[in-house]
């Protein structure tokens, strides 16, 4: 499985952006496809999550500002960011989940500035 991440840029505070994560390859039907986080601590933490079947979990402090969202007949996987904040400035990777593999996406630098 490969995973290509696009979407991010420079964005004001408040503003919105769109990340988009396409998956191919030899894809399981049962999977977990998630967005990761790597800011200024330079640790890679975990955003949102969405699994085959739809069941989607935030953490606390994206709730109700990102929206994670998957097409698997495409393969897909998006990530709303609305009300952006300077601290969700960093580098997003996109992950897929399956079995015991676990692949990444090259990641897409989002800068928020004030």
């Amino acid at each position: 499985v490969q995973l290509q991440a696009s979407g991010g840029g420079l964005v004001q505070a408040g503003g919105s952006l769109r990340l988009s994560c396409a998956a191919s390859g030899s894809i399981y039907s049962v999977n977990v496809m998630a967005w990761y986080h790597q800011g200024t601590r330079k640790t890679r933490d975990l955003v949102a999550a969405i699994s085959s079947d739809g069941r989607a979990t935030y953490i606390d402090s994206v709730k109700g500002r990102f929206e994670i969202s998957r097409d698997n007949a495409k393969n897909t996987m998006t990530l709303q960011m609305n009300s952006l904040k300077l601290e969700d400035t960093g580098v997003y990777y996109c992950s897929y989940a399956a079995r015991t593999t676990t692949i990444w996406g090259q990641g897409t630098l989002v800068t928020v500035s004030s």
